[in-house]
């Protein structure tokens, strides 16, 4: 799976990580151990980072068979989105998401891990609906849509469960903004490319650890308490 659902190229000094796996490219263990391993790639030859969905799903979210076979299973992948969302977010380098379509749960949260997140204009929609599907949105991500959604969305967006059509999407912060579908890897390989080259790239490690260093470790260290009090309720028969 991981050799198909998870592409990486590098285009001038921005690696590309594109996830399709011809489906709803549901959040596996095997998926995100393949972006971690795609992201240690580009830490030896890129200045910038784009992660792309396939066309018409950014990520539905965590494997739902997985999710719901025990708690245990779900723990664990629980654990494996964690790691690779908090590495997004402390990469030494700039992330910009290229949002190609849905984005819900484990997917929304992906996008907030990032530095810029640009959508596809569509009839796509975007949220943490975690509690709408019962299971709660874990400390880990309800910490980085703190840093990351409007102060007005934020209840809404975290503890109602809303899911926001594009626009709503991007007033609500999980995008800063919305282009044609067929532009939205382009515009995000664009972004990713000025900002590696404009920033410098020590600089830009040392400030990002300033910035949220101490935040990520934070939510690392609160990790297990975290994964053992997530629990799923599912609906009776």
């Amino acid at each position: 799976m991981t050799e198909t659902a998870v592409n990486y190229e590098l285009q001038g000094s921005v690696a590309v990580i594109t996830i399709d796996d011809g489906k709803a490219n549901a959040i596996s263990h095997e998926i995100a151990a393949a972006v971690r391993s795609s992201l240690d790639k580009a830490r030896n030859e890129a200045r910038a980072v784009v992660i792309a969905g396939r066309p018409g799903r950014f990520s539905a979210g965590f494997d739902l068979p997985t999710m719901t076979s025990s708690t245990e299973a779900a723990r664990e992948l629980l654990r494996a989105g964690a790691e690779l969302a908090l590495e997004i977010h402390e990469f030494p380098m700039p992330v910009v998401m290229a949002s190609t379509g849905h984005a819900f749960a484990m997917g929304a949260i992906l996008l907030m891990a990032a530095d810029v997140r640009i959508g596809a204009e569509g009839n796509y929609k975007i949220g943490l609906n975690e509690i709408a599907i019962g299971m709660p949105v874990p400390r880990f991500a309800v910490e980085l849509a703190r840093n990351s959604l409007s102060i007005a969305e934020f209840t809404k967006a975290v503890n109602h469960a809303t899911v926001y059509d594009c626009a709503g999407a991007v007033n609500a912060g999980y995008l800063d903004r919305l282009v044609p579908d067929d532009d939205v890897v382009a515009t995000a390989v664009a972004t990713a490319a000025e900002l590696g080259e404009r920033l410098h790239p020590k600089p830009f490690a040392i400030t990002r650890a300033n910035c949220r260093g101490e935040a990520v470790d934070k939510m690392r260290r609160e990790l297990d308490e975290d994964i053992a009090t997530f629990v799923i309720e599912l609906p009776a028969d």
